[in-house]
């Protein structure tokens, strides 16, 4: 029997402004492989998929590359040279928002643009997932207390999640990290939320300082909404 793809699931039904993310228009999951089976009710294959992962994370070829428009986002990628390592996932996240603000304005994009369901994964879909996540949800006007909620869902998936991690790239460095870097603690993303909303302009506003657009948050509605969905 298959695997499943780990952590899978449709964001749809979340509310945004101008109704509720509509079905098969944002997923997020841990990393898929090929041959993954899928649950029932997630439309499948995605036309779009966000890679967040680092190079030495990633394969040859994409497993859905196939099927879907990839676009590599390594977010980990951008933290500063010599920067002190996080000691926690509040530190991580922190961090990750501070050095990569134009990569995540890269993620957003990437999930506006596809004309079908687009595919948001990291290595478990936690992590950068969640952090990336978040910033769509919120940007579409999602409560924070639904964006947590998401988040949270995680946490019910970990045995898949690390079934998946050790067969794959990177896990011999995975095995170095802080055991509280896989856990799943609502604190963490709500770091980051609130680095969103200190800024002037809230969410939107620190989005537009990273290089993102008015446009480009109007064309994550319209996504998010079923505004551009293909007959």
């Amino acid at each position: 029997m298959p695997d499943t793809v780990p952590n899978l699931r449709d964001l749809h039904g979340i509310a945004i402004d101008g109704g509720v993310v509509a079905p098969g228009r944002l997923l997020r999951s841990a990393a898929p492989a090929v041959g993954d089976a899928v649950p029932a009710g997630v439309p499948w294959p995605p036309t779009a998929v966000v890679d967040l992962r680092s190079a030495s994370e990633i394969e040859p070829e994409h497993p859905l590359a196939e099927h879907a428009a990839i676009h590599r986002v390594p977010l980990l990628g951008a933290l500063r040279p010599g920067a002190a390592r996080a000691s926690d996932l509040t530190g991580l996240y922190r961090v990750v928002v501070d050095s990569a603000g134009p990569l995540l304005v890269d993620v957003v994009r990437a999930v506006s643009a596809s004309p079908g369901p687009a595919l948001v994964h990291c290595a478990a879909g936690k992590d950068r997932t969640g952090i990336s996540v978040a910033l769509s949800l919120l940007l579409a006007g999602a409560a924070v207390d639904d964006v947590v909620a998401d988040y949270l869902e995680t946490a019910r998936h970990r045995d898949a999640i690390d079934a998946r991690l050790t067969a794959s790239a990177g896990h011999d460095h995975r095995q170095t990290l802080p055991a509280s870097f896989f856990e799943t603690k609502a604190e963490a993303v709500l770091s980051v939320v609130d680095v969103w909303a200190a800024h002037d302009g809230g969410v939107q506003g620190w989005f537009e300082a990273a290089g993102g657009t008015s446009d480009d948050v109007a064309r994550l509605h319209g996504h998010l909404r079923g505004d551009t969905m293909e007959p």
